[in-house]
């Protein structure tokens, strides 16, 4: 009889290597997660959730993202994404531990009528609506992507795109992005044309490591390391610390035959994350998840456990801001 080995991604795989949770009282927000309903995009809703963010470490609250779920499929289209805010501020009033306490949703940022979305957001959002996010990710290889995205290329230079952007600011909420290393001059163009909106970098500019990128890891972590520290010259850009993991960063633990212990996670990916801190300083930074996405190489235990891991060194303060302080301060979470 043959055994079969666990697929990666899978809770069989993921459960090769369980480790002792690190500093299990430290106060953590996550504010990086996505969510979707039964039957749509990955098999991860509420009660997943809780099982991974119910595994040992403090996770307090926790910031949803939009990931193109629940959207309506009739009326006006531009309204679809107000339906991802019905599904998540549903969930997050049904769930008696409250996780959810805040949602990043999605809107056209190029649309004349974009306050009509904002205030079918805000209404949807039952007091958890604290910005959008409209990705930047242009993909130039999109045929050796698993997650390729979308976006038309330049967005961040259109004048109505930068339109909406600053008028997130003015209405006090949000901007996240997404987009590739190749991108991130792009966003520091955008982020001096916008000083009044706040700017989330997701995933610190997603450096690809396959397809064509697979042998340039030296040579974009170079160019990266310099874009890193222009963009923490802008006053108005926060940095989320995660989203490394993810199969198109070229890191290979999604293909191996077990994930990685957090030990080999801090050894492989330290330097991306203390270098953005000494760029952006703690205040400016939070440490993220990415689930599920980053599951698919490890699971949220062995995260939050390299975070703490490498972050040893700095003050309790400092460590306040980046594991939940920051969260805290730039979505408005009470």
């Amino acid at each position: 009889m043959t055994s079969t080995a666990p697929i990666p991604g899978s809770q069989d795989w993921l459960d090769l290597v369980v480790e002792d949770v690190l500093e299990p009282d430290l106060p953590i927000v996550d504010p990086h997660h996505h969510l979707w309903p039964p039957g749509q995009g990955l098999p991860y809703g509420l009660a997943e959730l809780h099982a991974d963010t119910g595994d040992g470490h403090r996770i307090e609250q926790t910031v949803f993202v939009e990931c193109h779920a629940a959207y309506r499929t009739d009326g006006d289209e531009l309204f679809a994404p107000v339906g991802e805010t019905e599904f998540v501020a549903g969930e997050a009033m049904r769930d008696p531990d409250r996780l959810i306490s805040g949602i990043v949703a999605h809107a056209d940022l190029r649309s004349p009528r974009l306050d009509e979305v904002l205030d079918a957001h805000e209404a949807a959002g039952q007091g958890l609506f604290r910005g959008i996010r409209h990705a930047l990710s242009h993909a130039k290889h999109p045929e050796v992507l698993r997650i390729p995205g979308r976006a038309p290329a330049g967005l961040a230079e259109d004048p109505a795109f930068r339109s909406g952007v600053a008028r997130l600011g003015e209405r006090g909420l949000t901007y996240d992005t997404w987009h590739y290393h190749d991108q991130n001059r792009e966003l520091l163009d955008l982020a001096r044309a916008v000083p009044g909106t706040t700017i989330v970098l997701d995933h610190f500019g997603t450096p690809l490591g396959v397809g064509p990128y697979a042998d340039q890891r030296e040579a974009i972590f170079a160019t990266w390391r310099d874009d890193i520290a222009e963009l923490a010259s802008c006053p108005n850009v926060v940095a989320k610390l995660g989203g490394l993991a993810m199969p198109d960063n070229g890191f290979g633990w999604d293909r191996a035959d077990r994930p990685p212990t957090s030990a080999e996670f801090v050894a492989a990916q330290s330097r991306y994350y203390l270098h953005t801190i000494e760029c952006f300083g703690p205040e400016r930074c939070m440490f993220e998840s990415n689930f599920p996405v980053d599951r698919w190489s490890l699971s949220y235990r062995t995260v939050w456990n390299a975070f703490k891991a490498m972050t040893t060194g700095f003050t309790a303060d400092e460590r306040t801001a980046m594991f939940s302080g920051t969260a805290r301060r730039v979505y408005r979470l009470s």
